[in-house]
């Protein structure tokens, strides 16, 4: 089963600050903030949502179909997704654009600052649904506020199921906006902050938000997932990872886990289960599309959480 994934193709460019912020930052002069951090470590990832989440669910031996725009800037991940053979059919270059890239520098503490240029991003609405063939299922991710309204027409226009999964781009959108979305769709997913967010924008409890689509995931980090279907709510335990060394992409690697369970037809449970392996394999390693289990090594690795393989 094909399944289009619609987001962003990004380099991230992680940098790592030696010291720690607070020790830089006058919080009396914090109104003519002027600063510069020396950054010996650099290192330019391979990211953006709709590559991480294909990543992992080729990983899962899934069919993805990415949907993006790239600038003039792409031809390294471009040679990158044909070599680890996802298709790159529907990816679109845009001339005279840089591809979207986050700068993100981290300290000691682990807090962050991070800068995103959306370049070619914002462009996402000149691809058209119409131009795939023989997709099922979808996931419209962060992208250009244009390209997400647009998508989701399209996808209810011709009933291929999908998931809304706004992200940080959330904010773009009015609450009537937001309500559309969750209408359209058939699944959506969000983080415990972008609940919140959602209900404030909405007026809408998580339950009546939950109402609206065949299932509402909300992931909490550590303190795993919630899954609101049918109307009740199934608790995801979070899987102990083999070390926390980088939370980058995690969020993307659990929605691939989503939709492979979706588009198999796993119930629910398991579905969550899947998930939450996926996650707990990313968060061990750096970088988004870094770490790279066999499809054997993933149900060995959900047998023992759980103790039966999904498959």
């Amino acid at each position: 089963m094909n399944t289009l994934i619609c987001g962003s193709l990004a380099f991230d460019n992680i940098m790592v600050f030696p010291d720690r912020f607070k020790n830089h930052i006058l919080p009396e002069q914090i109104h003519i903030l002027n600063v510069a951090f020396l950054v010996p470590e650099m290192r330019r990832e391979y990211g953006g949502c709709a590559g991480n989440i294909a990543y992992n669910l080729k990983l899962l031996g899934g069919q993805p179909l990415i949907m993006a725009t790239v600038g003039d800037d792409a031809a390294p991940y471009l040679e990158r997704l044909d070599q680890i053979g996802l298709s790159r059919q529907h990816v679109r270059r845009i001339p005279g654009c840089f591809t979207a890239q986050a700068f993100i520098t981290t300290d000691l503490d682990d807090n962050q600052i991070t800068a995103f240029h959306p370049g070619a991003m914002s462009f996402s609405h000149l691809n058209k649904l119409e131009q795939t063939s023989g997709v099922k299922l979808g996931i419209i991710a962060p992208d250009g506020r244009e390209g997400m309204l647009q998508r989701a027409g399209e996808f209810a226009a011709v009933g291929v199921p999908f998931i809304f999964d706004p992200g940080q781009g959330l904010p773009m959108f009015t609450g009537d906006e937001l309500l559309d979305f969750m209408r359209l769709a058939n699944y959506a997913c969000v983080n415990d902050y972008e609940a919140k967010l959602l209900c404030d924008r909405t007026g809408r409890s998580l339950e009546q938000l939950a109402g609206e689509v065949e299932a509402l995931i909300v992931t909490r980090g550590g303190a795993g997932s919630d899954i609101y279907t049918g109307g009740v709510c199934q608790r995801i335990p979070c899987v102990t990872a083999d070390a926390v060394i980088d939370p980058t992409g995690c969020g993307d690697a659990y929605r691939a886990g989503l939709l492979y369970g979706i588009a198999n037809g796993f119930d629910w449970l398991t579905t969550g289960r899947l998930a939450a392996v996926m996650g707990a394999i990313k968060v061990a390693h750096r970088g988004g599309q870094n770490h790279q289990p066999s499809r054997e090594e993933i149900a060995a690795r959900y047998q023992r959480a759980f103790g039966s393989a999904p498959w």
